[in-house]
């Protein structure tokens, strides 16, 4: 195949391509069952679901961060810009601009707010004018952050560590970020104000988004589209605004129905419609 004709085929195929990939842990226990789904470039993608149905492993397959776990992809295959990433390291996968924000934050915390930033930048041969460039950027979008840019990360709070994060993914000059669970353990008015800036950067600076959250309502709102997993399956996909208009996610996922609001224990043991199952 020419380089012309490879370009073209890199282009029609999907920014970021996840193929009936299955995920087992400890070589005996099976995660992800065939999970298939595909990330636009420019766009922000929802993957939704209760604790433990597999969106984080989902992600890190995608960033190759299973081995720290013991779980290994052993079906399907993964594609960014037309190019398998399943088999290489998260460190190149950082230069090729695909980027983890995990679940919990995970700021060093001895480390000041400025610092942790900078670390964002390790992989990047910059200059010390690029490199200034970059941090002024981070703060221009996170400003909370410049004003506690010699504090400890660790002495700050969550909502700050949240953005600390994203801030220091944002160093490497990300292309894909993959965001995990960033409402976790905040105020409702940080959530909302997270969310705002992760929509800013997907419209200013061209950022795709992957992000796996339990807030279905809020996620919803700021996706383009968004996919359901259950218990390591896809069981429903949609554009956002659909899903979020669509009476069956009501029910099972945002705990409501047509009389109203259900008891936690009717949407939890509900009985699943056979056409969700593939």
């Amino acid at each position: 195949m020419t380089s012309a004709a490879t370009a073209n085929a890199a282009s029609a195929a999907p920014y970021l391509s996840i193929n009936n990939v299955e995920v087992i842990y400890d070589h005996v226990i099976l995660v992800l069952k065939g999970v298939s789904l595909q990330v636009e470039k420019g766009s922000i993608v929802a993957l939704l679901g209760a604790n433990g149905a597999g969106k984080s492993t989902t992600l890190k397959s995608i960033s190759n961060l299973l081995g720290a776990e013991r779980g290994d992809v052993t079906k399907g295959n993964i594609e960014f810009k037309g190019q398998r990433i399943d088999q290489m390291t998260p460190n190149d996968l950082v230069k090729r601009g695909v980027i983890q924000v995990m679940e919990g934050r995970h700021c060093f915390g001895h480390l000041t707010i400025e610092e942790n930033l900078l670390t964002g930048a390790y992989t990047r041969s910059i200059s010390r004018a690029d490199l200034k460039e970059s941090l002024e950027k981070v703060y221009h979008y996170f400003p909370r952050l410049k004003t506690r840019r010699t504090s400890q990360a660790g002495y700050t709070s969550g909502g700050e560590q949240q953005m600390c994060a994203i801030g220091r993914a944002l160093m490497a000059k990300p292309e894909m970020i993959l965001l995990d669970e960033p409402s976790m353990g905040l105020a409702p008015q940080i959530v909302e104000e997270i969310f705002e800036i992760v929509k800013d950067l997907n419209s200013r600076e061209q950022v795709s988004f992957l992000l796996a959250e339990q807030n279905t309502m809020v996620a919803l709102r700021y996706a383009d589209y968004g996919y359901i997993m259950e218990n390591g399956r896809i069981v429903m996909e949609g554009a956002a605004n659909e899903l979020a208009t669509n009476e069956d996610v009501k029910e099972f996922y945002l705990g409501l129905a047509g009389e109203g609001r259900k008891s936690f224990r009717d949407v939890k043991h509900y009985r699943r419609r056979k056409r969700w199952l593939s």
